[in-house]
């Protein structure tokens, strides 16, 4: 059991609660939303609501309220019932509260030529991950936090990436399969099957949804050529709106029509290039000049449009913003597909084979299994 939150006082308006915490923090609960949160509301094995917004009283008043034991007890004026709160409970649930968890917490990195991938970037082997819990929730929360992470050791055949992937999340199953091999190939229908260098991009726009995360799996490296390129794009975003805010506000509004057509497969999407969340914080990046279709603009409109665009796109080609290095045989890179950009450099296939082996994870599955194993591991510590 978690140990109550230390209180000062607990007082009340007919409005609101009020809740002086030892120490020194203040919290405030307007009744209404206690009233909508009443544990009694909620079914007690799935912890799912009972009740719809309309079946609340418009304006219930809080008639008293009273700290014992670990909990607030409330009665309200007109009703007969009382509601106990658990004071843990209320602290986590505090507006004021930071985030409870901490693979929330983004970190960006803008320089990517200056990052140290084994330094500054979570690592972990497979085997380390299998055996040690702990390790892996810290490296789940990295890759979370910093939107892409590496494991090494990895066997290398074919099979080793679906064992690799089953301890981070589950995969989502396109028309390329569960999974796909990045190799070239004569005449191939997506020119990463081939030996041209590829710019950064991220995959899939035209996909509904997007894939939340990817995984690469090195079979055979290339000695020469074909490194991998990565950027952070919430990064990259942020720069933008800093030095250029009405080129960023331009692509966040303006809808851009993507396309994947193949003779197995026909997929379109709008979406812009970056999305925000109903705060204005950055959630995500869709840029891939292979795959984007004729944008529909009015001829007043499309001037300034590919002004930002053009933009956005040199802040991605600047060198001081790329990530570049060589993953060895038996490496797996594990990136956030809607923050993470990614390419590679050339390389000729004749000379020297390179054999990568991909798949994508669904964003909730990689996040819950995260919160899932954070939680088992905060039970067993408190057994």
């Amino acid at each position: 059991m978690s140990k109550p939150p230390s209180v000062q006082n607990v007082s009340a308006t007919p409005a609101a609660l009020r809740v002086d915490w030892t120490n020194g923090a203040v919290s405030e609960f307007a009744g209404l939303w206690l009233r909508d949160n009443r544990p009694d509301d909620r079914d007690p094995h799935s912890g799912q609501r009972l009740i719809d917004v309309t079946d609340l009283p418009e304006d219930p008043r809080i008639r008293s309220a009273v700290a014992r034991d670990g909990v607030v007890v409330i009665e309200w004026e007109g009703e007969s019932q009382r509601t106990s709160f658990d004071l843990v409970w209320l602290l986590e649930h505090a507006a004021d509260r930071a985030r409870q968890r901490p693979e929330l917490a983004t970190r960006l990195w803008l320089e990517g030529a200056a990052v140290d991938a084994p330094r500054d970037l979570a690592w972990t082997t497979l085997a380390e991950a299998q055996s040690d819990a702990a390790a892996r929730l810290a490296w789940l929360t990295r890759l979370l936090q910093d939107g892409i992470a590496f494991v090494s050791s990895v066997p290398c055949n074919e099979a080793a990436i679906l064992e690799a992937m089953a301890l981070i999340g589950r995969i989502a199953e396109t028309n390329y399969g569960l999974v796909f091999d990045v190799r070239s190939v004569p005449q191939p229908e997506n020119l990463a099957y081939s030996d041209f260098g590829l710019g950064l991009h991220t995959d899939n726009p035209y996909r509904e949804p997007v894939p939340g995360f990817q995984a690469l799996h090195v079979l055979v490296a290339s000695p020469a050529g074909g490194e991998s390129l990565f950027a952070d794009g919430f990064a990259i975003a942020e720069r933008l709106r800093a030095i250029e805010p009405d080129a960023f506000s331009r692509l966040t509004q303006t809808p851009v029509p993507f396309l994947y057509r193949s003779k197995d497969a026909e997929l379109y999407a709008e979406r812009p290039l970056i999305q925000l969340s109903a705060r204005g914080d950055v959630t995500a990046v869709h840029y891939n000049s292979r795959s984007i279709a004729p944008l529909r603009l009015s001829a007043s409109d499309t001037r300034p449009y590919y002004a930002a665009y053009r933009r956005f796109g040199a802040l991605l080609r600047d060198a001081r913003f790329q990530l570049q290095l060589k993953l060895d045989g038996g490496s797996v890179v594990v990136f956030d597909n809607q923050r993470i950009l990614h390419g590679r450099k050339g390389y000729s296939s004749a000379r020297y084979p390179r054999h990568l082996r991909g798949c994508y994870l669904t964003r909730d599955s990689v996040y819950g299994e995260t919160a899932l194993l954070r939680r088992r591991l905060a039970r067993e510590a408190q057994q």
